[in-house]
């Protein structure tokens, strides 16, 4: 009986092998990726340089991060996924290393570029393996969010706890990734060939099969698509500007702690993953358009204080990650439910990249207006224009994101349900009417196929999908005498 219990879904691991180290390795490259945000105004007053060539080092990861998106999208279905995150881990080792080794911007220049690099080839693969390899408790496309998001998280955080506390606090923090990052190579590599998506398909060619992934958006699904993406680029790019603008801010304020600098910046995205989990609930429109009035109200709190009070700025982060994380949850959940299974990867990576360009985008603003104007108009500058561009994705999002058809309140079985959720099996809602037509945008089971899949399943499924038997049959006969 225990083995039975112990056997039986509740109680199998919450993720498989796979999930895990996926889940791993993209939250690591992102730790890595955003682990420098603290001790930007130590490089800065070290090397002696501005405000511009600062925030060039700052955006330098998503300018970098958003071609290698493309270009990697498609390796892992060429090559593997194992080769494709080995190699991204070297380069991220690389990236690290020029960081331990900085005598100056160019090295740190070549460390944001080799983080982009290895973040932008290693998405697709580590996201196909968390989709893949999914636990029963976990929903795959929330598993790869929360570890995105989550590496960020703890990149400023423990980046500002060793600079406060740690000897030697521009080195420390980079030796510890590449700890992290040789842990992450013994588990890509203690991955089984046989699994899904680690290996070439038998038949095809590697490199002939690789190439660069356009971001050909199908056209049933291009309105839903475009509203996403700008509400993840807004999300992205208040997150970003926050990132990187309230280290210096606090900084000319007074409050020179990178401890509490790096609390400040942690506590954002940690807020985020916080509010991850509600996305289900409140549905994916719904979750991006509270998410976005919460980010325009973060905006509004940014550009009142620029940075004068601390009390005030942790309230705007606050804010600003709890809108952050709807925002971009939903926005992610949403092109997830009506992409089609066959182009997964070429729209994940088109997502992706408007993702990475939100979040340096403000960076590069800011620089540029503080060639001539001082840094508090520059803020303020950037917050308005786009807290005025908060409403309009909004709007979008309403109108482009509203459903297509109808949908009965009955429930019908289908399994797996909308999404791919590591084959558990769910009730789904049913369109009304044109069930065939959204099956062949979004991938939604017509009825002709529920009734053929319950009839080579018989035992599963509702009664009257289920084929009936001879003995059900001869007991129906008695009943009816």
């Amino acid at each position: 009986m225990l083995l039975e219990r112990l056997a039986s879904p509740r109680h199998r691991p919450l993720l498989s092998s796979p999930a895990r180290t996926g889940a791993y390795v993209l939250a690591v490259l992102t730790f890595g990726a955003y682990l420098p945000s603290t001790l930007y105004p130590a490089y800065q007053q070290t090397f002696g340089v501005d405000d511009l060539t600062m925030t060039v080092v700052y955006a330098t990861f998503a300018l970098v991060s958003a071609p290698a998106l493309l270009l990697f999208g498609q390796a892992a279905d060429a090559l593997g996924a194992r080769p494709v995150l080995r190699g991204a881990l070297i380069v991220a080792a690389a990236g690290s290393a020029c960081f331990v080794f900085a005598t100056g911007t160019t090295w740190l220049l070549l460390g944001r570029g080799a983080q982009g690099l290895a973040l932008g080839a290693a998405t697709a693969a580590a996201s196909a393996l968390t989709s893949l390899h999914g636990g029963r408790r976990i929903a795959p496309a929330a598993l790869a969010g929360i570890a995105f998001v989550g590496g960020t998280a703890a990149g400023p955080v423990v980046g500002g706890l060793l600079a406060r506390y740690a000897p030697a606090p521009e080195t420390v923090p980079f030796v510890l990734h590449l700890g992290l990052l040789a842990l992450g190579w013994r588990l890509v590599s203690g991955l089984g060939g046989s699994a899904p998506g680690m290996t070439v398909a038998a038949g095809t060619s590697g490199r002939a099969g690789w190439r660069p992934t356009k971001p050909a958006i199908p056209r049933g699904m291009r309105r839903v698509f475009a509203s996403a993406a700008a509400a993840g680029f807004v999300a992205w790019m208040v997150a970003g500007l926050f990132l990187a603008i309230i280290p210096t801010l606090l900084n000319r304020a007074g409050q020179t702690s990178p401890a509490v600098t790096g609390a400040i910046l942690g506590l954002v995205l940690v807020c985020s993953v916080a509010t991850q989990p509600f996305v289900a609930r409140l549905r994916d429109r719904r979750a991006q358009v509270l998410g976005l009035a919460a980010l325009l109200t973060s905006l509004a709190l940014l550009a009142f204080t620029a940075g004068g009070s601390t009390v005030v700025t942790l309230v705007a982060a606050v804010i600003a990650g709890a809108g952050h994380g709807l925002a971009y949850g939903g926005a992610a959940a949403a092109v997830d439910a009506v992409a089609p299974v066959a182009r997964t990867g070429a729209i994940t990576g088109a997502l992706h990249v408007a993702f990475y360009l939100g979040s340096g985008a403000p960076a590069v603003v800011v620089g540029l207006i503080t060639l001539t104007h001082p840094l508090a108009t520059a803020t303020t500058w950037v917050t308005a224009v786009t807290a005025a561009l908060v409403p309009l994705v909004a709007v979008a999002v309403a109108v482009f994101q509203r459903p297509a058809f109808p949908v009965r309140r009955t429930r019908v079985w289908w399994p797996g349900g909308l999404r791919r959720d590591g084959g558990r099996r769910r009730a789904v809602a049913a369109p009304s009417r044109a069930s065939a037509a959204l099956s062949r945008v979004a991938g939604t089971p017509s009825r002709e196929r529920r009734i053929r899949h319950a009839a080579a399943h018989p035992g599963r499924g509702p009664a009257f999908l289920r084929p009936r038997t001879r003995s059900a049959e001869r007991r129906r006969r008695r009943t009816s005498r």
